[in-house]
């Protein structure tokens, strides 16, 4: 099994901290976000495809060659249209199943690993937030399985959010790329993958989780490290 780490966006709220370092490569209790990522994945992923773009020569220097047993292979993308635009940019080295995960935010290695298990289904990390904000909305079916993921700000009630860590496979991409709304010149993952599960009859099983840490301004850094600090102690 492979893992995609959607690592080419620019950050933009991140402020003047990825004008020289893109945002993967922030700190958070001593490692940077992508190490975090690279550090959870399950034993039985040995791939690791990077997809850069925004100063992508500092992340191929420092992350090259094999990283624990694992190798990488490095992905342009060099038209940033979208995080589905982002994945169909690594369609020709993906051979089967494989993990997505986004190039900021943190994971468990238990949720990872929940994830990556196969059956036959796609599956998308989820987490009940008390405020949701901008999180993706998830909707299920009363088969408790996913139909729609609704992006845009929700406010400050509470709802099911999308992490957009996704369990998918190579039978995505026999589909068309959908944006992210109706005239956008980017492609959504969340909105690609769901009219692709409909269209194929794949069921898109939620994973549920209480330990996603969401990168989104410079504060959730600070937020972040003191989070980690709590769960080794």
């Amino acid at each position: 099994m492979q893992a995609v780490i959607l690592a080419a966006g620019r950050g933009t709220r991140m402020e003047e901290l990825t004008t020289a370092v893109p945002k993967p490569m922030l700190l958070v209790d001593g490692k940077t976000l992508l190490e975090h990522k690279l550090d959870a994945l399950p034993d039985d992923i040995q791939e690791v495809v990077l997809i850069v773009g925004h100063l992508s020569d500092v992340i191929k220097s420092h992350y090259k060659g094999t990283y624990r047993g694992r190798t990488f292979i490095h992905v342009e993308q060099t038209e940033l249209n979208g995080t589905a635009g982002a994945l169909w940019a690594a369609k020709d080295v993906l051979k089967d199943r494989f993990l997505v995960l986004n190039g900021d935010d943190i994971f468990t290695t238990e949720d990872l690993t929940r994830c990556a298990e196969e059956s036959g289904s796609w599956k998308l990390l989820v987490q009940q937030m008390p405020e949701m904000h901008r999180a993706g909305s998830v909707e299920l079916d009363e088969n408790a399985n996913i139909v729609g993921i609704i992006e845009g700000d929700s406010g400050t009630g509470p709802g099911l959010a999308s992490t957009n860590m996704f369990a998918l496979d190579t039978r995505l991409f026999s589909q068309p790329l959908i944006p992210k709304q109706e005239g956008s010149l980017e492609y959504g993952l969340p909105q690609t993958v769901i009219v692709a599960a409909k269209t194929l009859g794949i069921k898109l099983e939620p994973i549920f989780t209480s330990d996603w840490i969401q990168i989104n301004a410079p504060a959730d850094l600070t937020r972040a490290t003191e989070i980690l600090k709590k769960t080794k102690k």
